[in-house]
């Protein structure tokens, strides 16, 4: 437990925060519609309905609130470096800014389904009331008119307007529709199988929340659920309910009269759609400014290296940047980590062929005539990730799977320039490195970065501060016999390296229980960009391994999110 608290404590606490706000405001809100006085005749019609469609219309509100604030990116950076004087565990927290987004996401689902399904029933049960089913207190209410000086309960306000007439003809029936068809296609599109293959699908249909918000905010304006008012003299709902025919004829029963609730939707969302704006803007300034291509390679495995410069960018290691390419879409902007390091005077990301775009991008690059410039390139950004504490960390475990090695490439040719350079400020003073790829090609580009780093290491004397093991989870028989020819060179026949190639995969107990016994008294940051497979065996091993103990080895895990 002790463990768990170390690694997930703070996470956990503001998903209880969270949640606690959430059953709060139900509770609240349906308590106040299931007992509150000014409802009694509203009650009478509709039932316990009216407060199970009112209450998550309450948690729905706080949640839309918050749905857009965690993919404000620009406002994370920020937050994140006004946070770099607070505790890592802090800043961890704006890393899971994605994972945050999709569960407020899921609360948004369940509060509108609920939502809806009990003003389904509040409109049958207004109609039924409309053609005199039910008693006749509920036929007296339905037939009060909005004339002289009464006021409707009953939208539904004659015996040819039926549920559905009613739904595609008021303000909150058009608008509920719209609201609930665009978050179903926004949810249904962002399922992990369509994200990933079919990602212009994701990425649109998302963009739907612009027709979810405008209809949100109109949602309200239908004030359709209705309370009753107070009037002079007073109504007394409990002694009058019995004596319907002597409404507006004693001075104890006036005509009761009922009024529609202020809008208050627009109050919760308008802080963070301005927020989202600005967002939106800088977005598009970034768009404006020129980007100039300094390098473009094709590297093994389908690999496209962009080295790009542009005025006034600067970066940190393990920051990605979106690239838009007007060429391929106006519209799609999609994210990539950055391989180089804040030393050089370029920034470049390593682009792996998968999906549509990728595809046409590498396509596009290899149709180039020799020395031509490449298409017309949007950058915005850079954003921080979680690789951006690596160096507070003295020990710091890296791990990349594939194509997931782009931040790490970063750090360590931000490694090799402060050696080079004999930075003071360094303070990590072991890292260990671990790349696992399924093909012998996805080594090659990342291989001279390696090999630069052993050369330096071993000049400087310094050939235990880096540990590095690669590991090939894919091979054939012709390539097992090719290394059994080789086994005894000095050189690795994948990588070149002095460091030989492991087969398969690695077994991570062993690799933390060494980490551990080799830095007893150390904090170890354990650094993914790779699978969720994969982030959930390392978090489990970082609380497995970390000793209660504050004197002694301690794993923090750090996983990159887009």
């Amino acid at each position: 437990m002790g463990n768990w608290i170390i690694n997930h404590g703070l996470s956990s606490f503001i998903l209880v925060v969270w949640m606690a706000i959430n059953i709060f405001l139900f509770l609240w809100f349906y308590f106040f519609y299931d007992l509150g006085d000014q409802f009694f005749y509203t009650r009478h019609i509709l039932g316990s309905a009216l407060a199970w469609a009112r209450a998550p219309a309450a948690v729905l509100n706080f949640n839309c609130l918050l749905i857009l604030l965690p993919v404000c990116r620009n406002l994370l950076s920020l937050i994140r470096g006004s946070f770099m004087c607070c505790g890592r565990t802090m800043r961890k927290q704006l890393d899971k800014n994605i994972s945050f987004h999709k569960l407020v996401a899921y609360m948004i689902g369940l509060m509108t389904a609920v939502h809806t399904i009990a003003h389904f029933l509040n409109v049958e049960w207004y109609y039924n009331s409309r053609l005199g089913k039910y008693d006749d207190l509920s036929m007296a209410l339905s037939s009060l008119d909005d004339s002289g000086n009464t006021t409707f309960l009953n939208p539904i306000r004659s015996t040819t307007t039926t549920p559905t007439l009613l739904v595609f003809t008021s303000v909150a029936g058009i608008t509920g529709v719209i609201i609930t068809l665009s978050l179903i296609l926004i949810i249904t599109s962002s399922m992990e199988v369509i994200r990933r293959s079919y990602f212009e699908v994701f990425w649109f249909t998302h963009h739907l929340f612009i027709v979810f918000f405008a209809g949100l905010v109109i949602h309200g304006a239908g004030r359709i659920v209705r309370s009753q008012t107070t009037t002079n003299p007073l109504h007394n709902a409990t002694f009058c309910k019995d004596r319907i025919d002597d409404w507006g004829k004693i001075q104890e029963c006036p005509v009761p009269q009922f009024a529609g609730g202020f809008p208050q939707t627009w109050m919760w969302v308008i802080g963070p759609m301005i927020l989202y704006v600005c967002e939106r803007l800088l977005r598009f300034i970034r768009y404006m400014q020129t980007v100039k291509y300094r390098k473009i390679v094709i590297r093994p495995s389908k690999v496209l290296e962009l080295q790009l410069v542009k005025n006034g960018f600067k970066m940190d290691v393990g920051q990605y940047v979106f690239l838009n390419c007007p060429a391929i879409s106006q519209l799609e902007w999609h994210p990539f980590t950055m391989t180089s390091a804040p030393e050089e005077d370029f920034f470049s990301v390593h682009i792996r062929s998968v999906g549509d775009w990728t595809q046409k991008l590498i396509s596009i690059v290899e149709q180039l005539p020799e020395g031509a410039e490449g298409p017309k390139m949007g950058v915005d950004g850079p954003f921080g990730t979680a690789s951006e504490d690596v160096f507070d960390y003295e020990v710091a475990m890296l791990v990349g799977a594939g194509i997931g090695v782009t931040p790490f490439a970063s750090i360590l040719k931000s490694i090799w320039y402060k050696f080079k350079d004999s930075n003071p400020k360094l303070r990590t003073r072991k890292i260990y490195f671990y790349w696992l790829c399924r093909e012998t090609h996805a080594f090659e580009w990342f291989a001279d970065l390696l090999q630069l780093l052993e050369r330096e290491m071993e000049e400087r004397g310094m050939g235990s501060f880096l540990t590095y093991k690669l590991y090939l989870t894919g091979w054939d028989q012709s390539h097992a016999n090719h290394v059994m020819v080789h086994a005894d060179a000095d050189t690795d026949v994948v990588t070149g390296l002095k460091q030989k190639t492991n087969y398969g995969r690695p077994n991570w107990d062993k690799e933390f229980e060494q980490v551990r016994k080799e830095n007893p008294t150390s904090v170890v940051g354990t650094f993914l960009c790779g699978p969720a497979v994969l982030a959930t065996v390392l978090s489990k091993k970082c609380v497995k391994y970390t000793d209660v103990d504050p004197r002694k080895t301690k794993f923090y895990f750090n996983k990159e999110n887009f």
